[in-house]
């Protein structure tokens, strides 16, 4: 069974960046599809970033383009997201999934597309 840990959430000020991680353990790292999904209070789990398993395609959700960046260190068995101009609305708990389904066809917006998540880091943006 595939296993996900996240960290880096924190408190940070508007403006400010964090940088979160993802470590897989107990799967064979370069063979899944990484994604990050973040969930708001009283608001359904939305698409963050996604990144396939070379790191060939990254695919990003329009409100945190240019701002956020995911990668991945196959090396490492991690894979990260990097968060800069941080906002209010960016509060959330963020998770990272993994699948390791087919290339063709993925579903890489939707939580559907994931067999695997971690149990979330909680990043707060104060104005």
């Amino acid at each position: 069974q595939v296993q996900l840990v996240e960290s880096g959430g924190g408190l940070v000020q508007a403006g400010g960046s964090l940088r979160l991680s993802c470590a897989v353990s107990e799967g064979s790292f370069s063979s899944l599809h990484m994604g990050w999904f973040r969930q708001a209070p009283g608001k359904e789990r939305e698409f963050v970033a996604a990144i396939s398993r070379t790191g060939l395609a990254t695919f990003t959700a329009d409100s945190v383009k240019g701002r956020f960046t995911i990668s991945r260190d196959n090396s490492k068995d991690m894979v990260s997201l990097q968060m800069n101009s941080l906002e209010p609305d960016d509060t959330a708990v963020y998770y990272c999934a993994a699948d390791g389904g087919a290339l063709s066809g993925r579903v890489w917006r939707q939580p559907r597309g994931y067999n695997y998540w971690g149990r979330g880091t909680s990043v707060t943006v104060s104005s």
